[in-house]
């Protein structure tokens, strides 16, 4: 006989073990986003608060409205009408704080403060 035929059990050995790499796979993937997207304690503590609308105005306009325009519009930096819309908190955040998105400079604002700014940004 031809030892190539494949055996019934045989198949389902296969079946079973490619069946659990898979779940592995998908469970290290996700247990790697969660860490990788895991907040650290200046942004947990940041949406821990409420903000201030009036305060964020205030706040993007001593730092943010020379680059982004008086009424966010856009001017060297891009308008950030509607920008809550498709980023997250965390990405806002991150995109203040980091500095990595050349010309925009590294700011880091009390946790309020960004709290405040993120009120206003909604508001856009």
């Amino acid at each position: 006989m031809n030892e190539q035929i494949a055996k019934p059990e045989n198949l389902v050995q296969r079946i079973l073990l490619t069946t659990l790499v898979i779940s592995l796979a998908i469970v290290l993937a996700i247990s790697g986003m969660y860490q990788f997207h895991k907040p650290d304690p200046y942004i947990r503590e940041v949406l821990s608060r409420s903000g201030d609308e009036v305060m964020g105005h205030a706040i993007f306009q001593m730092n943010c409205a020379g680059c982004h325009g008086l009424m966010a519009d856009g001017k060297v930096g891009p308008s950030l009408k509607g920008v809550s819309n498709h980023k997250s908190h965390i990405r806002l955040i991150e995109q203040v704080i980091s500095g990595k998105t050349p010309p925009m400079p590294q700011f880091q604002p009390s946790s309020q403060e960004m709290a405040d700014l993120l009120s206003y940004l909604e508001s856009l």
